[in-house]
């Protein structure tokens, strides 16, 4: 029996946060701790419910996430302007300095993993795996899950 294609993405992602994660723990990183720091680096000055939704767990899990990381001195909470019972976050010097480590890290990590694959067929992948996350970051998929699977 043939694997579908979201089987197959699904390993991908695991082995790669996998290799990450054992490569990352020699500067002293968590996995929760990097993907904090990584999806608050895209979205600096999101408040903690946002951030919550983008790593897709309950606010009180953030909560202590964030507490544990401004204690480390990688986060800072800033009053929201606009609301005085909310804190925007924002990364520190420190964090951005480990980020800058971790960069290598996940360079080394995904040439490892393309290797063999050329230029041509890498920019397809990517193209394609973009496309794939445009389809389903819409609000309105209105194609059965059988659909999805006879075509994977």
């Amino acid at each position: 029996m043939e694997e579908n294609i979201a089987s197959v993405l699904t390993d991908v992602s695991r082995l790669m946060r996998r290799e990450f994660d054992s490569r990352a723990r020699g500067i002293g990183v968590t996995r929760p701790q990097w993907q904090v720091l990584t999806v608050l680096r895209r979205n600096e000055g999101i408040n903690q419910g946002g951030l919550a939704d983008l790593l897709e767990v309950e606010p009180i899990t953030v909560c202590r996430m964030v507490d544990r990381l401004q204690e480390a001195d990688l986060v800072e909470r800033r009053a929201d302007p606009a609301d005085r019972r909310s804190w925007r976050l924002f990364l520190t010097a420190k964090a951005e300095e480990l980020l800058g480590q971790l960069r290598p890290f996940a360079e080394t990590m995904i040439a490892e993993a393309l290797d063999g694959i050329g230029g041509d067929d890498r920019a397809r992948l990517r193209s394609s795996l973009e496309r794939i996350r445009q389809n389903l970051s819409r609000q309105n998929v209105s194609r059965p899950p059988d659909d999805l699977v006879a075509h994977g």
